[in-house]
Parts: structure tokens; C-alpha cells; sequence
């Protein structure tokens, strides 16, 4: 009750009403009143709740923001720089920047630029030039080396580029000038051989610029506009027609021509290509890389995606509905909200931005834009930054090419984004998706960041740190699709940061990098008069603010000034920088101290042995400790980094990939350069399989959960198995025992097809281990080929004791028959066979195929061999192994063409083979396996039909085996249905015990698929050639295919020739239903003819009478009649006559 009569207390209570008040009413009105000469804002977008801690918070609004990327810093003692140097400049350096081994250093307040050579020991002077005004912002281009400046003169602003600076080294006083898009005539035209100036006009205000590194395009930002220039070429040819047009007379025309370089020579300019619309919003900073535009404001960051199509997008269209709405609240001050947006759902922010094309984009098409992505921030006021401190800064645009690509040609691998706060970092990935990689979290305020591919460094105000990044794990798997595989692996991309060392200086105000030079410039701090000047206009502010935020409650009929708490919170200020104006501080022109530092990082190997030094602690008191695996890791990518990065040429490039002009000229340079990279990446190799190796150690002795990364980095570390399980063995003092993570090792290298073979001694550790850990894994264990060298006493021995354990088992019986296979001891093997039916065994062959085959399993027939199981079972139990074989094809475990190796590897291609292709036949049901196998069978049928005498009496030195066939010919005709039943005219033709049993086998079984309805007869006919009509059993099989082709009036003819006491049983099975009309037609009229030439041949007679009876019975009398031949005896032919006139009257 006393709480109750608190009236500080009272006051927040009532606070609290009124602001829950004021929230459930917001959503319902339309403000509208006005205070002083601003309209009162919306509010909807923050949340305003009480806090235990603070009187009032102000929150993130509705959309929450991603929690994606590593947020924990580790922190390790490892310093990244070598050595550093102090650059010799007179004047106090205003501005810096860095290119193309170049640092260029504008003084304050300065007209004139100079540069210095960052990649020779103390850094000598290059050249200087001066500049047309002063310098602002300045730029460097990698491609076509130029550089680009913001400029001031006279109260005007100017957008200036700089191209073929180095030239002023050689003392060359020579300098154009002239406008974009004008090439000037006569000296000025000698982009060779003199700097150029070119001024690019605007119709807006500069107010930041940024080259793309990958085409070397020109992006300046303007108060509500983007403006690209693309970079061009200009040949001197062109030049030179277009300058002959503009001559007057000839002679002068060819003294122009005379003073021209060569026709090849190129100039550099730019050609202004697109113009991006931002009504009401002026960026900061911006940047760009491969068609990916980038803008910052404030707090705000917009990543776009420009591409040429050739159809015509709506952009504009579809901007101008979002122009409008933002036109609605030009007049309101709208609180921020913290939100981002990936991918194309970034369409959805409240910034429109709409396309003016040219006309001048050569043909490539119409522009198309694209939103990547958007992040907005909302000022936190405590994490000790200031309203006006809380702003974005170092926005980058990072492009990340591979040893693979050509740099002035391709785009890039991959394209990161980054940005920062005073107290974090954001670190994106572009291509292939959007993701949040890393976000930094920094110790103290942050004035500048610079991304590189190795490290990320950072500037406060008395510091110089470096953090890691994820560019290398997310390269790594753009470029091989083997990685996160059980071949290779990478630490993964949302792995979290750490950083390194703190480099202490004194002042420090920018910082930038080229390669392994990070350039520095320090300055002692001094006052600067404008703070004095700062307190009205905060002041100013602040009543602004008091004055808006009070219209809020009144219009809702709440009057602040009668609750205290109230009045206070409304004091406060709350509003975003947006309101604010403030210039960046001027260093003041009477400095006491300044310094440009070269700090030189070491190399990626250095610093990967350092971190494998430091690592070493952990692994002495805590080899499964997390930072032990996380410092590895690092490693790991540092050195992925090195080997993905291109080694480009240390020359700059223009736009050609020419060589820039350089004062060096010694011409053993690039080979030794050459020489020296080569031997780096090979021990830049070598450190990342040693790195591999102990990140397997890590995974090894690790947790269940990443157990299984042990397998891809120990195959990276090119270890065999023997060194691995070394490296794993424990001490016999240790309590640890083997971990899941080698154990999935070595199972896995187990149970692959691989050449490698262990010795005895490493078989039978193997066995040990296993036995203990995974002993349910015994059997496929001892069946890997690796372990072919193991001692069969001693896994009989564990194997007995499985099977005590555990009970009898049929993989476990075949495994303990083949260890006495290895023993000689042929009773105790033929007793454990016997121990299960063969269909039993059959089935466990299916479940481990490696207890008969070894090498190839699934795959090509290469290296495929015989087990010693299966060389037994040929001998003792072909039928099992034909069936195993045949199990083994229907369940995919082999191919055809593997199985025809085994068998020619156990010398059984003539026998077991073809036993196997019948069973095959017979197991089979897809359709290319069986024709496949019947033209097999037929060809081996014809062979042996060939090589064999079909003389019993006769000796048989060409018969490859006397083993009789598993199937015999009645077996195959009444199991599959690929054999058909002999047809009833074949018994005439085939001799009956006048053959060998091999060569009648073969002869059945040839005339059987003959007969059958699944042969294709033309793809054999080839193959029959090669037997003789000569014999009445190769005249059968003629004969047979040429009915089976149709041929019926020619089988007549040579069936009447060669056995006319066939013609009646072949007629009456061949000419039936649709072939009936042969009889009269061919077979009666060919019978009368031979009758006649030969009267007394009582075959034909017989044949003719048979004939005539199957006539009478189909035709007609009259037919009938028709059909008698004129010179034929009437009285022979009367009873058929009459017998069919019988019949057509009972009919």
C-alpha cells in the first residue's frame, strides 16, 4: 500500500497505461493534425513496452531479423603480421587508397596526388600529378588501372578519372583533358603516351563512387540516383577514320595518320550505360562487382542484380506504384524497423528503384533489375554509441575467383557483400542464394573494415585487428561438388569467427589493403572547433523532437506535461539519424602528428603454422577440446584460401588484360615468379594434408554427432589406413578408447572396393578392434579384399566365439568355412557348407557378395577376381555357385560382363559360362539381357557343334570339358520357355546314337531355341553360315531357319531334295491355318512332277497319297477336279474324287 502512495511510481504506472493506450489507438486513426510545420508520423512500426531495467525501450519492430551466421567471436594469441614500414610522405595525407601495386595519397586539403610502391622494401615514390580541384574521394580501378575522384573547386563539384598515371614517372609532362566520350585529335589522341583527364559530366551531385573489379565500370552515387558508366575500349583505327572524316585536306589528314601508334593501341573511356532512379533517398556509399549494385544509406542497405535481356522489362511500371506511396509519407518521419530481406522477397522493402536506359547499351539489350537483398537497422542506444555514431560504413562488394578461372575474363566464383556498424559486422554470400555467412561482433567501436579473402580487418581508434571469414568455405564449394561428401569435406560456412591479435596504434582514421599490404594512416587526435558549435544544434534537435513526439500524445487527448515520467521520456532523443545533419570531422589543419603505415600480413602458410603451434596446447591438455577442432578449422580455410585464390600477374591489367607499362624490365622475372608460386602451392599442399590429417585426429576421438567428417579429411590427408589407425592407437596406460569417429573410418574403408591391402599384422589389429567394438560387423569385415592377408587361426578363433555368443548364423558359417579353406581343412569346410540348404546360402551370398567376388562390385569388370570360396564352390558346388551368380545378377550386385570374368578367371568359360547364361535365360526378365544371351548360347552351341565330331567311335581332342552340363536339353524345354519343344519332323532328320552326348547336347538345344519364340532368326543367320548342309543334322538346323524366315516353298523343294520322308510330317505341322493352301499349291503339284520323273520312288508315293488325302478333306469336287493333271491315270485319282464328294455332301 505504501508502493501505491509512491508517486514516482504512480507515474509509471500511469505511463504505462497511456502508452498502452496510445498503441491500441494508433492502429485505428489517421493522423492528420499537424505540429508547427511537420506532420505528425506514423508509429506503428515500434513497439514502446516498459523494462524492468530502463523506464522505456524502444524494440525491433514486426518483422524480426535473421538469426542466421555465427554470432560468438573466438579469440586466439596468433599474430597476422609480419613486419610494418612508415612511407616517407612530406605533407599530411588527406585521403588514401591502393591499386595495382600502387598507394596513392592525396594531402589535406591538397590538389595533388601521389603515388608509391607498395611492393618494394621502404615503399619509393612513383610519380605525382596534380588534380584539377580538391579531392573529396578517390578511387582506384584494377581493371583498365585508372583512378576516379570526387572533386571541388569554386563551390562545384566534379566527377574526374585519371587513366595512364604511371606514365608521369617517366617525367612525361604530358597531360589531356578532355570530356567523356570526346577523344581528342593530334598528341591528346596518345593514350600511350601521356596521363589523361577525363571529366564526366553529371547533372547531380556527386557524392560517392565505386569501380567494379571484375569489368572495370564506373558506379557514382548522386543525392536520388545511380549513375553506370561502362568502361570502353577505343581502338586507334576507329580514331583514325573518324579523324580522317574531320580533316579538311588530305595533307593534313596524313600528317595526322603519321603521328599515330600502333593501330592496336587502346584507349580507355567510358560510355554512360543505365541510371537508376532512388526518389527521396541519397546513398552514402556504394559499390559494385559484376553486375551486383550495391547502396548504402544511414542504416540502410540495398543489394541490387543488373542483367541485359533482350525483351523489355516493366521496372519502371512496377516501381512507380511504390513512388507513389512513398510520396504519401514525403511529409512524415517514419520510426525504422529492424528487418532484412534475401533473395527476391527483398522486392518488398519500402525503396523503389526504377530504370532510365540510355539507348547506348551496343546492342546487349535492355537493363533488368533485381533485388538481392536489404537490411535496415534500428539505432540501439545501449551498447554505448551515440544517436549519431550509429550509422553504417565500409560497404564492400567482394569478388572471389578460383585457380580455375581466367580473372579478366570470367566472372567471378563468388560474390560477397559486406557492411558494417560501430559494434558488428555483417558478412553476405550473393551468388548461388543469399546467406548471412558471419556476423562480427567487435570489442569496441569500429571506424572502418576492409574484407579481403583471407581475413577481415578492422580499425578503432587505437587498434588494428583481424577477424576470419567464410569466403574460402563458401568458394570451395562452388568449385568441387565433391565437398561435404565422403570424399572431401571444408569446415562449414556458418562456422563462428574468431580473431586475431590486436596491432596497437595511436589515432588511427583509415585503412585499406592491397594483397598483403594493409595501408594505415594514423593521427594524434586534436579539438576541433565545431564541437562548441554542435550543442545549439542539438539543442535545435531536441525540441524537434519534444515538439513531435508531444503532438503524438495530444492527438490522441493525452497532455505530457501533467505526468513527469512522462515529460522525461519525451526528452529523450529517440529519432534516427535521418533528422540529423552532421559533416565528418575535418582534421584539423594544425596537426600535432601523423604517420602512413605499410603493415605486411604474413603469408597463409605462416600463419597456419603459428595456429598449428598454438593449437598444440589444446591438444596436450584436451585433444577433444571444441576450440582445438574450431583453430584447425581455421587453418584448414586459411590455406583453402591460398590454393583457390588465382595467382594473377602482380602487373596491373587494363581492359585488355594487357601488361600496364612498368618501370621494371627484367625479363627473368616471371619465370622465377613462376617457379616460386609453384613451390608455395606445393607446400601450401602439403600443409593442408597435414591439416587434414589432424582435423581427422579431432573428428576422430569427437562426438557422435560429426564422427562421420573423420572419413572425407582423412582421405584428404592422403594417410593410408595402417598410418590412421597409428595415429589412433591408444596408450595402453590411457582410459580412451577408439573413437566413433575412426571406427566409421575404418568401417567405411572397410566395406568399399579398394586396392589397398593390408599386412597380417594390420588385418588381425583390425579383426581386434572390431571384434571388441563392432562385432556384429565380423562377416563383412572379414570378406573386405583389404583383409585377404588376415591369420585364419586367429579370426576362426574369434569368429567360434561370435557364434557361442550369439548363436549359429549362415554368414557366420560361410565366413568360418572359408577361414578353413585358408586352413586346407577340406572335411571341416564341406561339414559347415553342408550345415544350411543352398538357397540359404544363396540368400547370404546376396547379403555379402564380397564372400565370393573381391573388387568391382556394381562397377566396371576391371579388377573383379574370384574369392577362394568361389574357386571351392567351381569344383565341389557348381550349381550353388551358377545360382549365387545368377542371385547375384537379378539383385544388382553384379553385371553380366563381370560374372563372363569370374567365370574365365576360374578357367569354366566353356562350361560353367554357358551353364550360367542358361540359368540366366531362365531367371531373367529384361528383354535386352535375354537376346543378349540368346545370341551367346547360340554362338557357343555353333562352336561346339563345330569342334566336335559327331562320331561316337571317334576320338575328341577338340572337346573343351567332359563335366556334363547342369541343364540338359529335356531340363531347359520343360524349365524356360526361350526353349521350345522340337518340332515333330526333326526326329526323321536327327540321327539317333549316331553322335557324341556333347555334340547331340548341343544339338538339341540349338534346334530347341530354333524352335522357340523368342529367338530373333535373322541375327543368327550370319552365325549359321559357318555350318555345312552337308549333314542331315546341319541341313535340319538350315532348314529350320528358313521356316522360321517363311521360306516355305524353297523348304519344300530342298526337304523333297534332301529327305522327302520328312515332307509329310513337316507339312503337317508347317503348312497349317494360313499356310494350308501350300498343299495344293506347292507340295501336290511338286509331288505329281517328281512321282512322274521317278514312278517306281515309293516315298514319293506315299507322300503324293498323303497328300491327296489332305486335299480331298479341304477342297471341293470341282477344285478338286482343277488340280488333277491331264496326263495323270484316272482311275489313281478317282477314290480321292470320290472321297471328297462324299464328304461335300455330307457337309
Amino acid at each position: 500500500m505504501r508502493k501505491s502512495q509512491n508517486p514516482e511510481w504512480a507515474g509509471t504506472f500511469l505511463l504505462w497505461l497511456t502508452v498502452h493506450f496510445l498503441l491500441c489507438t494508433v492502429k485505428s486513426i489517421n493522423f492528420s493534425t499537424k505540429v508547427g510545420k511537420a506532420r505528425i508520423p506514423r508509429i506503428c512500426q515500434h513497439t514502446v513496452l516498459l523494462n524492468e531495467d530502463s523506464p522505456l525501450h524502444f524494440h525491433p519492430g514486426l518483422i524480426p531479423v535473421s538469426k542466421r551466421g555465427s554470432n560468438m567471436v573466438h579469440v586466439y594469441n596468433c599474430h597476422p603480421f609480419a613486419s610494418q614500414q612508415i612511407v616517407q610522405v612530406e605533407q599530411e595525407p588527406g585521403l588514401v587508397c591502393c591499386g595495382g601495386g600502387a598507394l596513392f595519397v592525396v594531402a589535406t586539403g591538397g590538389c595533388k596526388v601521389e603515388a608509391y610502391n607498395v611492393e618494394q622494401e621502404g615503399c619509393p615514390f612513383i610519380c605525382r600529378f596534380a588534380t584539377m580541384g580538391t579531392v573529396k574521394s578517390i578511387q582506384h580501378s584494377k581493371m583498365g588501372d585508372y583512378l576516379v575522384t570526387i572533386e571541388e573547386k569554386n563551390s562545384a563539384t566534379y566527377l574526374r578519372a585519371y587513366t595512364n598515371w604511371r606514365y608521369q614517372a617517366e617525367g612525361k609532362a604530358r597531360v589531356g583533358v578532355r570530356l567523356l566520350g570526346h577523344l581528342l585529335r593530334g598528341a591528346s589522341v596518345r593514350g600511350g603516351v601521356q596521363m589523361e583527364i577525363i571529366e564526366i559530366p553529371l547533372s547531380k551531385r556527386p557524392v560517392a563512387v565505386a569501380c567494379c573489379p571484375v569489368t572495370g565500370d564506373l558506379l557514382v552515387g548522386c543525392e536520388d540516383t545511380l549513375v553506370l558508366f561502362a568502361l570502353r575500349r577505343q581502338n586507334q583505327q576507329s580514331l583514325n577514320q573518324s579523324q580522317q572524316i574531320l580533316q579538311s585536306s588530305s595533307q593534313n589528314s596524313s600528317q595526322n595518320q603519321a603521328q599515330f601508334p600502333s593501330p592496336n593501341q587502346n584507349f580507355l573511356d567510358f560510355e554512360r550505360s543505365v541510371i537508376l532512379h532512388l526518389p527521396k533517398i541519397e546513398p552514402k556509399q556504394v559499390a559494385l562487382c559484376g553486375g551486383y549494385v550495391a547502396l548504402q544509406m544511414e542504416l540502410e542497405v540495398l543489394v541490387l542484380k543488373l542483367d541485359t535481356s533482350s525483351d523489355p522489362k516493366t521496372q519502371e511500371e512496377s516501381s512507380d506504384t511504390k513512388k507513389d506511396h512513398i510520396d504519401d509519407q514525403a511529409d512524415f518521419m517514419v520510426l525504422p524497423r529492424h528487418q532484412e530481406l534475401l533473395g527476391d522477397v527483398a522486392k518488398d522493402c519500402d525503396i523503389p528503384v526504377s530504370i532510365e536506359n540510355t539507348g547506348l547499351e551496343d546492342g546487349k539489350g535492355q537493363y533488368t533489375l533485381s533485388y538481392v537483398l536489404f537490411r535496415r537497422f534500428t539505432p540501439d542506444f545501449f551498447q554505448g554509441c551515440s544517436v549519431e555514431e550509429t550509422q553504417l560504413h565500409s560497404l564492400q562488394l567482394y569478388p572471389l575467383y578460383t585457380s580455375n578461372q581466367s580473372v579478366p575474363l570470367e566472372e567471378p566464383a563468388c560474390v560477397f557483400c559486406f557492411f558494417s556498424l560501430p559494434n558488428a559486422g555483417y558478412l553476405y554470400s550473393l551468388k548461388g542464394g543469399v546467406e548471412l555467412l558471419s556476423t562480427y561482433q567487435y570489442p569496441e567501436k569500429v571506424l572502418k573494415a576492409v574484407l579481403t579473402d583471407h581475413l577481415l580487418h578492422v580499425i578503432t581508434k587505437s587498434a588494428l585487428q583481424c577477424f576470419t571469414v567464410r569466403c574460402a568455405a563458401v568458394a570451395a564449394r562452388v568449385v568441387d561438388p565433391y565437398i561435404d561428401t565422403t570424399m572431401k569435406a571444408c569446415p562449414p560456412c556458418s562456422m563462428e569467427v574468431c580473431a586475431l591479435r590486436i596491432q596497437l596504434f595511436i589515432g588511427l582514421r583509415s585503412v585499406c589493403v592491397y594483397g598483403r599490404h594493409v595501408i594505415l594512416l594514423s593521427a594524434a587526435d586534436t579539438e576541433t572547433p565545431e564541437e562548441p558549435e554542435r550543442t545549439p544544434q542539438r539543442r535545435r534537435l531536441k525540441l524537434k523532437e519534444h515538439t513531435l513526439l508531444t503532438g503524438i500524445f495530444l492527438a490522441v487527448g493525452i497532455d505530457p506535461a501533467t505526468t513527469p515520467a512522462l515529460e522525461s521520456f519525451l526528452s529523450r532523443p529517440f529519432l534516427s539519424r535521418k533528422w540529423t545533419i552532421s559533416s565528418p570531422k575535418e582534421t584539423s589543419p594544425a596537426g600535432h602528428g601523423w604517420n602512413l603505415y605499410v603493415v605486411d600480413s604474413v603469408s597463409p602458410l605462416t600463419l597456419y603454422q603459428e595456429m598449428v603451434e598454438y593449437s598444440e596446447r589444446y591438444a596436450e591438455t584436451n585433444p577433444q577440446a571444441q576450440s582445438l577442432r574450431h583453430l584447425l578449422s581455421e587453418a584448414h580455410l586459411f590455406l583453402r584460401a591460398s590454393l583457390l585464390r588465382t595467382e594473377p600477374s602482380e602487373q596491373p591489367r587494363n581492359i585488355e588484360g594487357e601488361a600496364a607499362v612498368t618501370l621494371q624490365t627484367d625479363t627473368d622475372a616471371p619465370a622465377d615468379r613462376q617457379t616460386a608460386a609453384q613451390t608455395d602451392r606445393q607446400e601450401v599442399e602439403e600443409a593442408l594434408r597435414h591439416n587434414c590429417a589432424q582435423l581427422g585426429d579431432c573428428f576422430s576421438r569427437g562426438s557422435q554427432k560429426d564422427c562421420h567428417l573423420a572419413l572425407p579429411y582423412y582421405r584428404m590427408s592422403g594417410l593410408s589406413v595402417t598410418e590412421v589407425m597409428a595415429r589412433n592407437r591408444p596408450l595402453p596406460s590411457s582410459p580412451h578408447t577408439y573413437g566413433p569417429g575412426f571406427l566409421f573410418y575404418l568401417k567405411h574403408f572397410l566395406f568399399e572396393e579398394t586396392e589397398q591391402t593390408l599386412s597380417q599384422e594390420a588385418a588381425d589389429e583390425v579383426i581386434d578392434i572390431l571384434s571388441k567394438s563392432e562385432p556384429s560387423q565380423l562377416v563383412s569385415v572379414c570378406a573386405s579384399p583389404s583383409m585377404i592377408n588376415l591369420s585364419p587361426a586367429k579370426t576362426l578363433q574369434i569368429l567360434i566365439h561370435r557364434e557361442d555368443t550369439c548363436g549359429v548364423s549362415v554368414l557366420l558359417t560361410i565366413t568360418m568355412a572359408t577361414m578353413m579353406l585358408c586352413l586346407d581343412d577340406l572335411p571341416q569346410y564341406t561339414q559347415l557348407m553342408e550345415r544350411h540348404a543352398e538357397m540359404l546360402l544363396v540368400y547370404r551370398f546376396i547379403e555379402e557378395p564380397r564372400l565370393l567376388l573381391h573388387g568391382g562390385v556394381g562397377g566396371q569388370h576391371t579388377h573383379i577376381r574370384p574369392t577362394r570360396l568361389t574357386r571351392q564352390l567351381a569344383k565341389s558346388q557348381p550349381g550353388l555357385l551358377v545360382a549365387a551368380m545368377v542371385a547375384l545378377h537379378e539383385n544388382s550386385k553384379v553385371q553380366l560382363e563381370q560374372a563372363d570374368h569370374i567365370f574365365k578367371e576360374l578357367g569354366c568359360e566353356n562350361c560353367l559360362q554357358v551353364d550360367f547364361w542358361e540359368a540366366m535365360l531362365m531367371a531373367s526378365s529384361q528383354e535386352a539381357v535375354i537376346q543378349e544371351l540368346l545370341f551367346r548360347l547360340v554362338s557357343i552351341y555353333i562352336d561346339r557343334l563345330t569342334n566336335t565330331t559327331s562320331d561316337t567311335h571317334l576320338n575328341e581332342p577338340h572337346t573343351p570339358s567332359r563335366r556334363r552340363p547342369l541343364k540338359s536339353a529335356d531340363d531347359l524345354i520343360n524349365s524356360c520357355s526361350h526353349y521350345g519343344a522340337l518340332y515333330p519332323w526333326l526326329t526323321v532328320l536327327n540321327p539317333a546314337h549316331t553322335t557324341s552326348s556333347q555334340h547331340q547336347e548341343a544339338l538339341y538345344k540349338l534346334q530347341s531355341l530354333l524352335c522357340g519364340p523368342s529367338l530373333s532368326v535373322g541375327s543368327v543367320v550370319p552365325l549359321m553360315e559357318r555350318l555345312s548342309e552337308e549333314t542331315l543334322w546341319g541341313f535340319s538346323l538350315h532348314l529350320l531357319c528358313s521356316t522360321r524366315r517363311g521360306q516355305y516353298d524353297r523348304s519344300i523343294e530342298k526337304l523333297l531334295d534332301r529327305c522327302p520322308q520328312a515332307i509329310i510330317a513337316y507339312a503337317n505341322h508347317q503348312l497349317q491355318d494360313r499356310h494350308m493352301m501350300l498343299w495344293w499349291q506347292k507340295l501336290l503339284p511338286e509331288l505329281c512332277n517328281r512321282t512322274r520323273a521317278a514312278s517306281d520312288n515309293s516315298i514319293l508315293l506315299a507322300a503324293l497319297k498323303e497328300t491327296l488325302v489332305v486335299v480331298a478333306m479341304e477342297m471341293s469336287p470341282t477344285d478338286f477336279l482343277e488340280l488333277i493333271p491331264d496326263d495323270g491315270t484316272a482311275s489313281y485319282f478317282l477314290p480321292y474324287l470320290l472321297s471328297c464328294s462324299q464328304r461335300h455332301l455330307m457337309a
